[in-house]
């Protein structure tokens, strides 16, 4: 490193005092760049639930950047990984052909948060530092310790794209793929927005609306002091059943919801779905500064429509009543552009320290980059909005 700033690295995750972690960039809840998945809050609950630990897959091996005086001036949120799966930006196959050559994928560093498909800070700067160069030191410091370690790779997912820059200094190819976000236009009401999409969409919306809502079912919002006990096992029976079907082994534990109710309840919306006194379905949400974070969601019950009613169309309506930016809605998903939801693409990094590996990955990025971009460009020409009327608020 240069001058008398030092990198050390951190296995526990709960061993760094939340006053120092709070300092950092995106971790701080009361400025508008914050990100709640960031927060000292949410990634100590991961490790100490024991849904992220060495046990797990997800050995802690946080970088951070310290100066002369021990202050803590920049970090990396990262983990020894010895398999591929929570992360949602996916390279099993580029593990398999290195295997297959008698290379060893295995162990990986990964910065990341913790089957978390949200872009949020990765190289973090300390609030007033210079942005830039930390960030450099940092990328420079991941690829260091990769090197050190002597694992295949290092690599960073759902990264800002103004941290692009650092990462390919240091080498790091760029990954893209595609997300579906809620972007607020300075609506005042679900109906405003509605207003701004083609007739045939803006009735078949209002259409499915009523319907998820049939049978007797009603919709709640919980945040802060509603999020009991009660509550939380009401959702991770939800999260459970459906998780079970979907992945087959859910990733949380049931303390991962106690530790962040009790620690971050007024960064959470649990929208809940009722039908005859009881709770039949729910979606879990972060709060960020500018954002709502759709998480993932679960039910005991099927009724028509009820997931894009309690995912995608409540979540619009927090963030409207809220002022919020935007809504990122989670992975993947075109099933939400109808919705109102727009593609947005996303960022990654990834150094492959062998020369044949690397060689190979990129050629399958630059590919797979002008895939993603067609894509989009394709997606960006069939949203449901009336035809002129996202370049009129561009223009505008």
């Amino acid at each position: 490193m240069t001058g008398e700033l030092t990198i050390r690295i951190e296995r526990s995750f709960c061993k760094i005092a939340p006053e120092r972690w709070t300092q950092l960039s995106g971790a701080y809840r009361g400025l508008k760049d914050y990100n709640p998945f960031n927060s000292h809050a949410f990634l100590s609950a991961m490790e100490e639930s024991g849904s992220a630990t060495a046990e797990t897959g997800w050995l802690g091996h946080h970088l951070l950047l310290e100066n002369g005086d021990g202050a803590l001036i920049g970090a990396v949120p990262s983990y020894l990984k010895n398999h591929s799966r929570g992360e949602y930006v996916f390279d099993h196959g580029w593990a398999d052909a290195f295997e297959r050559a008698g290379g060893h994928y295995y162990p990986k560093l990964q910065s990341a948060i913790p089957f978390t498909p949200a872009t949020g800070p990765r190289l973090m700067a300390a609030i007033g530092q210079d942005d830039s160069a930390i960030q450099e030191v940092l990328a420079s410091g991941l690829r260091q310790v990769a090197d050190e370690l002597g694992v295949s790779s290092a690599h960073a997912t759902f990264v800002p794209e103004h941290e692009l820059p650092a990462f390919k200094q240091q080498g790091f190819l760029h990954r893209t793929d595609q997300q579906f976000h809620f972007i607020n236009e300075g609506y005042a009401n679900h109906e405003a927005f509605l207003e701004t999409l083609a007739s045939r969409k803006r009735k078949a919306l209002k259409k499915e609306r009523r319907a998820a809502l049939e049978n007797g079912i009603t919709i709640d919002w919980l945040t802060g002091s509603d999020l009991t006990e009660d509550i939380w096992d009401q959702f991770f029976a939800f999260y459970m059943d459906t998780g079970s079907r979907k992945w087959g082994k859910p990733y949380l534990t049931r303390m991962f919801y106690s530790l962040i109710g009790e620690r971050m309840a007024e960064d959470i919306l649990l929208v809940m779905a009722r039908r005859s006194g009881k709770y039949i379905a729910g979606a879990i949400n972060f709060i960020g500064g500018d954002t709502l974070f759709g998480r993932h969601w679960g039910c005991v019950e099927d009724h028509p429509f009820l997931h894009f009613e309690v995912c995608y169309h409540q979540a619009i309506d927090f963030a409207l009543a809220r002022g919020l930016k935007k809504v990122e809605a989670g992975a993947q998903g075109e099933h939400k552009l109808a919705r109102g939801y727009q593609p947005v693409t996303t960022h990654s990094a990834h150094y492959i320290a062998h020369a044949g590996l690397r060689k190979a990955v990129s050629d399958y990025l630059e590919h797979e980059r002008r895939e993603v971009e067609q894509i989009g460009d394709y997606l960006d020409e069939h949203t449901p909005f009336r035809k002129g009327e996202r370049q009129q608020r561009e223009d505008d």
